[in-house]
């Protein structure tokens, strides 16, 4: 038998005993407390009744409020006749009182008094009967109880010997071979033959120290190789390693982490890192979990390097058992970088000069004054001209970048009114919001304070916010400009709300990234993706912040907001 089962019989036994005993018990008592209650009711009541009318015969004195207190009585006794020849007394009693009123006749006292002693013996010996019934009823539930106590003290007593020992012996088995595998006996066996649990946890015991031993001769060797194999790769690594354990100790280092961190292997291997972060900076930012935004800048290899850090956990199954920090060297590419950010620099203001002057022929050869032209020729104008603006605002865009890239963003902080900053961004848009009928829904109280602000840079931000609502937003539509206080952070929320198809929220991360565009289910793309890669470095240059609310299907609402003047 299962031990859950076995557990189950014992306490559905003692479940058993106890309702057995408390309903033999509820169900004594109250016949105890029925028959006694019955006693009380029969034929105490009716003594009583005869002592007071005895009381009045005694007295002798017979005045009227005598007689009514002897009449009371006597109504309430022939109202309690419950015994054998009870009735035919208390009618007598009944006969001689009204006689006796009518012609006060002492003689018949007498006879009251025969007739009251009649009553109360009936009552007495009821009495008495009644309680011998009630003691023998006593005796019986005393009689029962202990018989029942008996049985259930000698199976209880049978179950606190056995029960326990049958527990404990295979819980001390398994004890003392846990103990031997600690000691690496892995040839300890136990010999529980049971089939219940304990034999199951015996088996499944015997199958780990099997296993364990197994494993003991077969795989040491092999697994004392592979660490030193491991522990030769990460020495001959370009990038530098530290492996903590769940405690934060350090397991190993690498002789590159080693060099960069200034620090000796063989005095910080198994010492906890927090302690030696303590006096080395390079350790504390690599210990700390958030994620750097920018690549890290130390001297190495005798010149500034750059490097990025990756954290990687390492788990048992679910459970966290340490971490490995890697600094990959990304110096070479950042070189690069660098060299595309002036290559772009220097490309895109070389390319302004010729595209302005594109522009400027542009409108000389659309001037009527030069000469008239026919429908195909200004058709081919008109794409001329769109397309040099389209190239000149990406070579604007790529120059605004090669800024952000260089951190070389000139700022010219003023207090500007929110309203002029509004105002010149949707002059800028007006036109084109027009052609497509779009509404543009202004909402800006009368007294906002003046904000800390680049004028130009954040006129840009917002007229990029409403190019982008314009771009989405279906013809005939409404875009929604507002800005607010927030007095709490002292800060000015500028926002535009479009009503276009909004943005999922898998892409909403990623949408202030450069060159990221949302996906357009097959439509050509418009844009390089570095709008409002560039607003957030124009915003966050300003101390300000940046953001974006959307859900499919209920337009965007982009929003920025700058510190109060």
């Amino acid at each position: 038998m299962k031990l859950k089962n076995k557990l189950r019989l014992a306490l559905t036994f003692l479940f058993a005993v106890i309702v057995l005993l408390g309903s033999l018990g509820t169900w004594y008592l109250k016949k105890l407390s029925n028959e006694a209650q019955k006693i009380l009711k029969d034929n105490y009541i009716s003594l009583e009744y005869v002592r007071n009318m005895r009381n009045v015969i005694d007295e002798n004195a017979w005045k009227n409020e005598d007689v009514l207190l002897f009449e009371s009585n006597l109504v309430k006794q022939e109202k309690n006749m419950t015994e054998i020849g009870e009735p035919e007394a208390t009618q007598q009693l009944r006969s001689h009182f009204n006689a006796f009123r009518q012609t006060r006749d002492s003689s018949r006292i007498q006879l009251f008094t025969k007739q009251l002693t009649k009553i109360s013996d009936v009552n007495m010996q009821a009495i008495v009967r009644k309680n011998a019934q009630v003691k023998k009823t006593a005796d019986e539930v005393y009689s029962y109880m202990v018989l029942i106590a008996t049985i259930c003290s000698l199976v209880a007593f049978s179950f606190i010997i056995n029960f326990p020992r049958t527990i404990s012996e295979p819980i001390q088995q398994l004890t003392e071979g846990l103990h031997e595998i600690t000691r690496k006996n892995y040839e300890s066996r136990l010999g529980v033959e049971r089939t219940d649990e304990f034999g199951e946890m015996a088996q499944a015991f015997n199958k780990m120290a099997e296993k364990l031993d197994e494993y003991e001769h077969s795989s040491l060797a092999r697994i004392l190789f592979e660490k030193r194999r491991t522990e030769t790769i990460i020495n001959q690594m370009n990038d530098a390693i530290v492996g903590l354990d769940e405690n934060n100790n350090i397991l190993f280092i690498n002789s590159l982490a080693s060099e960069i961190l200034g620090l000796d292997i063989h005095r910080i291997i198994g010492r906890y890192a927090p302690d030696i972060a303590m006096k080395n900076d390079l350790l504390r930012t690599l210990l700390n979990d958030e994620p750097s935004p920018k690549p890290l800048k130390i001297f190495a290899n005798e010149r500034e390097s750059y490097f990025t850090k990756e954290t990687f956990e390492v788990k048992n199954e679910e459970q966290r058992i340490g971490r490995v920090v890697i600094l990959k060297n990304i110096t070479p590419f950042h070189d690069l970088d660098q060299a595309k950010t002036n290559f772009i620099a220097t490309v895109s203001h070389e390319l302004k000069t010729p595209i302005s002057s594109i522009k400027m022929s542009l409108k000389l050869l659309q001037d009527e004054r030069v000469g008239a032209l026919n429908e195909e020729q200004k058709n081919l104008l008109t794409h001329i001209r769109d397309d040099s603006q389209r190239l000149l605002t990406i070579t604007g865009e790529l120059l605004d970048l090669s800024q952000v890239e260089t951190g070389n963003i000139q700022l010219n902080l003023i207090a500007v009114a929110p309203h002029e900053l509004v105002e010149m961004s949707i002059n800028a848009v007006g036109f084109v919001a027009e052609q497509k009928q779009i509404t543009l829904q202004i909402n800006l109280p009368a007294a906002l304070p003046a904000v800390q602000a680049d004028l130009d840079k954040t006129a840009w931000v917002l007229m990029n916010f409403l190019s982008n609502a314009i771009r989405h937003s279906p013809e005939k539509s409404v875009i929604k400009i507002a800005a607010k206080a927030d007095e709490g952070q002292k800060q000015v929320e500028f926002s535009v709300k479009d009503e276009g198809k909004g943005i999922e929220s898998k892409y909403r991360q990623r949408i202030f990234d450069r060159y990221f565009q949302v996906p357009t289910n097959g439509q050509s793309k418009t844009g390089t993706g570095l709008g409002l890669a560039i607003s957030k470095e124009f915003i966050d240059a300003q101390q300000g912040h940046i953001g974006v609310e959307s859900e499919l299907g209920s337009g965007s609402r982009f929003w920025f907001r700058l510190p109060f003047a």
